[in-house]
């Protein structure tokens, strides 16, 4: 029986957003351990210890709240009422306030947009100043439906690319399906940094850096530079190796390497970095140089110092783990030459992310290229350097102990501090998204219920010895909501799972839209059959599956229970989960059915009864009031294969493999393209949508 907390660390975990105990359902609730409170406060910078330093904690943090004026950011949505904190000031409080945009204001009347600072002077002398963000009060609602396709970019490889999918197969997929298909949208995986070093971790939710692109991405030969190489004959060798590298993926059955894709990739931007740039191109090099400043002068910097010093932070020389010490700025000189580099391989990804998501919307798609924001970064990274002030040392992000994993999840990433966000604006959340919507016509949110609270295991323990913690929800969304507007772009959260009560409906005000996957859509308030399609939410994405879950195929035949009976993941009988999945699958081919969902499949009467499905799981789908509709690519062509299966590390290819047939033969972009199977269930969609 967890012991319990007391009355003053109970209420000094209240103040600081800690909470102490949390509904796994909602008949349910679990006390949180004294310990893992203690130690979320302690990475809050909060000494709750022993009791004595419990109750000194307690009694300033109450005197702090209550002779402070302002908190540190205040949240005004355009239209609506002033925010409280402002109207709760005393009476006679003068207000300046000084905009984004270089004027001073004594009213909150007729705001722009933004982030602007406020200055509160009250009658008995006492000032504060905090950041004012300014919002529209909700992103507007996508015109129309459309439906797009989703991919793992790693996982689609053309004839041109060096072993795997890369910016010009996106934008070549994008301009394809935007003009021949009529979609509205690709969806891609996380396109953030990685952690260099062999073997690199594949996972795309676990980068170094959230900020900046990963250089691996790039088509070498759409380098403007890559013309002018002084060693062609090198630059030869290096794609006749390339060439070799994507035949034993595509023809030899190997797994994607993304390691070696990089070192051969890495040898020729070298090639191409040495050659110098013309006017236009290096005035436009000191543009992003300068727009970026200190955030890019930082990732470009470890990356130089993880060449040298390996890539954990952690362990390199004690001077060097501040990014502003003295050592560093000594070590940042010395390095300068690799510093550039890869402040140039950033700008030059940047600029083919921007590329693809040009050519999307010349070819018609109201969306273009919808990006994915991971969860966090990876501790040893570049993000979890430079923003080491912003981070909460000695935790990571996970998920409590619910009825799928009785033993929780610990994700390895370290959670942003909430105080130190507000403190700050929170700048680097918004330079982030900033970034992000620069090249995305949407952003899909991964796990956007850590814009409210985020699950803190502490390190060394369990993930069932967490607790959560809350983060400021209003600051979070205003901040996205007015980066979106700005950029002109959807957002898409990732709501998928156990939901705190309000955060849906705090999502739907703000124009965020869901997630909806057919399988997880049953009426759980009634008597837990298939929801019918009428049902549907429709400020939503729909999808048949997602990357972590099987494919429709796999699903349908119920080889995802085989596949995992094969690597001993099961934790009861192979024929309970069986016959458990064989009568999911069959409650919901029995709804299509009598939808009448099964007939006149687009591929006519040679379409195999697997085919006829997947098209009639995607008609029902249409008959759904979903906003956006995703067709996950592999199921476009009979993929069995998960790109990700959780619970597993070594056991499965994670994040390795290649698009493939129902037989499991690599398919090309170019083999895409031409797929009868493909063409006759996007058909499916351009007819009944």
């Amino acid at each position: 029986m967890t012991e319990p907390l007391g009355e003053d660390l109970t209420r000094l975990a209240a103040l600081h957003g800690v909470a102490v105990s949390f509904q796994p359902s909602p008949d349910r609730t679990v006390t949180a351990s004294a310990a893992a409170v203690i130690r979320a406060l302690a990475a809050l910078g909060v000494d709750a210890g022993t009791p004595e330093a419990t109750r000194a904690a307690l009694a300033a943090r109450e005197r702090e709240l209550a002779g402070r004026l302002l908190p540190p950011t205040v949240v005004r949505w355009s239209g609506g009422d002033g925010p409280d904190a402002l109207a709760d000031l005393p009476e006679g409080t003068r207000l300046l306030i000084e905009t984004e945009q270089g004027e001073t204001r004594a009213s909150l009347a007729q705001l722009p947009p933004g982030v602007h600072t406020v200055t509160a002077t009250a009658p008995d002398g006492r000032t504060a100043r905090a950041h004012l963000v300014v919002a529209p009060p909700r992103l507007p609602t996508p015109t129309g439906r459309s439906y797009g396709l989703l991919v793992q970019l790693y996982s689609l490889l053309s004839g041109r690319s060096w072993g795997m999918g890369d910016l010009g197969d996106l934008a070549e997929l994008a301009g394809w399906a935007g003009r021949a298909l009529g979609a509205g949208f690709v969806q891609v995986n996380p396109l953030h940094a990685a952690v260099p070093g062999a073997p690199t971790d594949p996972s795309p939710y676990r980068p170094s850096s959230r900020r900046f692109p990963d250089p691996v991405h790039l088509r070498i030969e759409d380098v403007p530079e890559f013309a002018y190489v002084t060693d062609p004959e090198r630059l030869r060798q290096l794609r006749e190796r390339a060439a070799r590298l994507r035949e034993t993926v595509l023809g030899k059955g190997a797994l994607i390497d993304r390691d070696a894709v990089w070192e051969l990739k890495r040898e020729a931007l070298e090639l191409i970095a040495a050659v110098p740039l013309g006017p236009g191109r290096r005035a436009a090099y000191c543009d992003f140089l300068a727009r970026e400043g200190q955030s890019l002068e930082d990732h470009a910097t470890w990356c130089a110092l993880a060449e040298v010093h390996g890539s954990d932070w952690h362990r390199w020389p004690q001077g060097l783990r501040d990014p502003r010490s003295a050592d560093t700025a000594r070590a940042r000189l010395e390095l300068m030459d690799r510093v550039d580099l890869h402040s140039r391989l950033a700008w030059l990804t940047d600029a083919q992310l921007t590329a693809a998501q040009r050519t999307a919307r010349e070819a018609g798609m109201p969306l273009g290229i919808v990006h994915d924001l991971a969860v966090g970064v990876h501790p040893g990274g570049a993000d979890a350097w430079a923003q080491q002030d912003h981070l909460a040392a000695g935790m990571s992000v996970g998920a409590p102990p619910d009825a799928f994993n009785a033993r929780g999840q610990d994700w390895g990433l370290p959670p942003w501090r909430p105080d130190r966000l507000a403190e700050s604006g929170y700048a680097p959340y918004r330079r982030l998204l900033r970034a992000l919507f620069r090249y995305a016509g949407a952003l899909r949110i991964d796990h956007v219920m850590g814009l409210f609270r985020l699950w803190w295991v502490p390190q060394g323990e369990p993930p069932t010895e967490g607790t959560y913690v809350r983060y400021d929800a209003e600051a979070m969304l205003a901040l996205l909501v007015l980066e979106a507007s700005r950029a002109g772009a959807v957002v898409i959260g990732e709501d998928l799972g156990t939901v705190e009560p309000g955060v849906r409906e705090a999502l739907r005000e703000r124009g965020v839209l869901g997630t909806s996957v057919l399988w997880f859509e049953r009426d759980w308030d009634g008597d837990g059959r298939p929801l019918a399609p009428d049902a549907w939410r429709a400020d939503c994405l729909a999808t048949a599956t997602t990357h972590d879950l099987p494919s429709t195929a796999a699903r349908l035949t119920g080889e995802h229970v085989e596949l995992r009976d094969r690597l001993d993941l099961l934790n009861r009988p192979v024929e309970e989960e069986r016959a458990e999945a064989a009568a999911d699958t069959g409650e919901w081919l029995d709804l299509l059915s009598r939808l009448d969902l099964l007939q006149g499949t687009g591929g006519g009467a040679d379409t195999s009864s697997e085919e006829a499905e997947i098209q009639a799981v995607h008609r029902f789908l249409l008959r759904t009031p979903a906003r956006m509709i995703g067709v996950w690519l592999p199921d476009a062509v009979g993929d069995r294969r998960p790109q990700n299966l959780p619970g597993t590390w070594d056991q499965y290819p994670n994040w390795r493999l290649p698009v493939a047939d129902a037989e499991g033969r690599p398919v090309t972009l170019e083999e895409l393209a031409a797929s009868s199977r493909l063409h006759a269930l996007m058909e499916v969609l351009r007819e009944e949508g």
